[in-house]
């Protein structure tokens, strides 16, 4: 089994951190004008938003966040490795291409879709299945955390359709997404430490 270095635990572990202040502070910053039970994320990183800097930045540390993590996370399956640096690729990309001030972007929207599903099937594109491979790694867990990023991405859609709680949809979506590396490299740290300390 690969060894995992100790500095994808810092990427892995600063991305929801980063997104998640992101959008604090940048909330705080447009004050009562943002709602944000109902309006989006990107809202926040829309030209002409008090908080647009932030924000950007953020979605701009997030997806190198992912990068490095798909690069140092070398015990999962390159194809999951693959699909979490294409969601941090969309990260950036999304970051380079804010929304309008009023009205929606059609090229915003589609980068940000295909995050959001590239995000959704690494953990299951990344298992390696077996009971030898990492606890977060292996099939069930992996399907697991899939099925529920899928389902809130369904979420997501539905709100957004109704002018539902959008904005509380995408957040609980993206907090599953930016923690659940966080959880595979962690769940890699452990398995490698109780390998070592097992008998020969």
């Amino acid at each position: 089994m690969p060894i995992v270095p100790r500095w994808v635990l810092l990427s892995s572990g600063c991305a929801p951190v980063l997104l998640i202040s992101g959008w604090m502070i940048a909330a705080s910053l447009e004050g009562s004008a943002y709602d944000p039970v109902t309006q989006t994320i990107s809202v926040l990183a829309a030209y002409g938003a008090a908080g647009f800097w932030v924000m950007t930045g953020a979605l701009f540390a997030l997806g190198i966040c992912h990068l490095l993590t798909a690069w140092g996370l070398r015990p999962a399956a390159a194809a999951g490795r693959l699909a979490l640096a294409g969601g941090g690729v969309a990260a950036l990309v999304v970051a380079l291409i804010p929304v309008p001030s009023s009205g929606g972007s059609l090229r915003h929207g589609s980068v940000a879709v295909v995050g959001f599903v590239l995000l959704a099937v690494w953990p299951v594109l990344a298992a390696e299945g077996g009971g030898a491979a990492p606890w977060a790694l292996r099939t069930a867990p992996a399907c697991a955390a899939t099925a529920v990023m899928a389902a809130g991405a369904v979420w997501f859609l539905i709100e957004t359709h109704l002018d539902g709680a959008a904005g509380v949809a995408e957040r609980v979506v993206t907090a599953v997404q930016s923690v659940w590396p966080f959880v595979v490299v962690t769940s890699c740290l452990r398995h490698c430490r109780g390998r070592e300390g097992t008998p020969a």
